[in-house]
């Protein structure tokens, strides 16, 4: 309204103004409404973390677990027919030990029908088995090393002590491999475990475990530079980061470190080079941190959009980028909104994939022919469908984030299709790290950031021993016993796919 339309008279003024306030009040209440909403859709899209959803998936099991036992102690259980499809019933792995118990049909081993006393004669027999737990126990090894004195020359002659994993420790190492693998495997911090063994009749102080913690970390860091040097020597890797709480010393809180997974991982193109993963701890995010772990590293980094590497593309490693992530953002819009766009992007990008399923452990020149032959068209139409798809949708909408995101790193999206040792995305890193988010369930924070590198140190020998295919326990085992008197310019030797045979065969022997 222009000055010379306010009216004269002060009724009318007074009037306006009523009105004018209450417009602005609506607008504010707008205003503030608009921003709660923003924050509601906020928190729905980037609060759900997938630490989250496991949660909820872990007390949705939870309930089931307890319907499904009290459906089973039901007087009148429902019948089979009726039932949700259940499991099929495998038989009980071989290589478990047997106990057998024989129960006669009669007494003292009678052989008299108790019938008619005629003689009893074998038909056959009936054999059930049940699977039944032992439970875990301690033992007390006694090293007795016996003097021997020489008569003419009182010489003493004494085999010398054996040597500890951890110097005047009490504990072998097998039970150090059980604390390692319950702490940074199975996720029990220490005040846990020495509950667990106090209920078996051994106290054993939360200290004394993390002494042995610090220990034979400090023991087995030689090795895991020995896995860092394999890892960094590949021509490819798989590379993400995680979020760790941390305790700040003297402030009671906690500051958010980061856990940084590398990944070599040549299976998918039938190349026999063990695979293996390095984690590397730091303090914060910055982008320097990971130019100082690959400062080594020469060939293709596969990984998210993080801005972080920039820099080390910029210095000549070659950049793949990961279309899991591209393909995220438009699942999240396609769940939100059921999007028709959203769909289309899924499904183009679905047919990529499918063509990945059926190439997957064949030669590097093969899948790059197929990829060329198949993926490739497939990428050149998508990359016009997106361009064109970008000129319909509202600059701030979802869609064009998502848009953006993808067209922006195309030549990164684009180059596994020309090279066949490049995977479609960057899954080997993020089940890396799977870990990592399964152990901040159970732990509040690491105490600090000594205690970030040295579960860095231990989560590589664990993920590398899964990855191929042994036991984490029995491999730490395996290394504690020997690593003290190793030469350590031959630590190399008792990497896991170097030892992997010799575990068998204790496996086998044990069976």
């Amino acid at each position: 309204m222009q000055r010379d339309e306010l009216p004269n008279d002060i009724q009318s003024l007074q009037r306006l103004v009523i009105e004018t306030q209450a417009a602005l009040a609506s607008a504010q209440a707008t205003i503030e409404q608009l921003r709660l909403t923003l924050v509601r859709l906020k928190r729905a899209r980037f609060g759900r973390s997938s630490e989250q959803l496991d949660q909820q998936i872990a007390q949705l099991q939870l309930t089931l677990e307890e319907l499904e036992a009290t459906e089973a102690a039901s007087p009148s259980p429902t019948p089979l027919a009726h039932r949700a499809e259940r499991p099929v019933r495998r038989p009980l792995p071989a290589h478990l030990p047997r106990e057998t118990t024989v129960h006669a049909p009669l007494p003292d081993n009678a052989c008299t029908c108790p019938a008619c006393g005629g003689t009893l004669r074998a038909l056959g027999e009936d054999v059930a088995e049940v699977l039944e737990y032992v439970p875990a126990r301690f033992k007390v090894i006694r090293h007795v090393r016996p003097k021997l004195s020489c008569s003419c020359c009182q010489t003493i002659v004494q085999a010398a002590a054996p040597t500890r994993p951890i110097a005047r420790g009490l504990a072998g190492p097998g039970l150090l491999a059980h604390v390692l693998i319950s702490k940074y495997a199975d996720h029990l911090p220490l005040y846990r475990q020495s509950q667990i063994y106090a209920r078996e009749g051994v106290e054993l102080e939360r200290s004394t475990l993390a002494e042995w913690v610090g220990g034979a970390s400090a023991l087995l860091q030689p090795l895991v530079e020995a896995l860092a040097a394999h890892v960094l020597s590949a021509d490819k890797l798989h590379a993400d980061d995680t979020p760790v709480p941390v305790l700040a010393p003297g402030t009671g809180k906690t500051k958010t470190g980061r856990l940084w997974t590398y990944v070599r991982d040549d299976r998918p193109w039938g190349d026999t080079t063990p695979p293996a993963v390095l984690f590397r701890y730091s303090p914060d995010r910055k982008g320097e941190r990971p130019r100082e772990h690959l400062k080594t590293f020469a060939g293709t980094l596969q990984a998210d959009g993080y801005a972080g590497f920039d820099r080390l593309f910029a210095a000549g490693l070659t950049e793949a980028a990961c279309w899991a992530h591209a393909r995220r953002k438009f699942y999240d819009i396609h769940i939100a909104d059921a999007s028709p766009i959203a769909q289309e992007a899924l499904e183009r990008i679905g047919a990529l994939y499918g063509i990945e399923r059926e190439i997957r452990g064949r030669p590097t020149d093969e899948r790059r022919a197929v990829r060329q032959a198949r993926a490739g068209p497939l990428l050149d139409d998508l990359h016009r469908w997106l361009r064109a798809t970008l000129t319909q949708v509202s600059n701030k909408s979802g869609l064009a984030g998502a848009i953006r995101y993808a067209l922006a790193r195309w030549a990164a999206l684009h180059c596994y299709c020309d090279d066949g040792r490049i995977e479609i995305d960057n899954n080997a890193a993020e089940r890396a790290l799977r870990a990592v988010a399964l152990g901040r369930k159970n732990f509040l924070f690491v105490g600090a950031d000594s205690g970030g590198e040295r579960a860095a140190a231990i989560y590589s020998l664990i993920g590398s021993a899964k990855l191929n295919g042994i036991d984490p326990e029995a491999y730490l085992r395996h290394v504690l016993e020997r690593i003290a008197d190793h030469p350590i310019n031959r630590v190399g030797e008792l990497l896991p796919w170097q030892v992997a045979a010799e575990l068998a065969i204790v496996t086998d022997r044990a069976a």
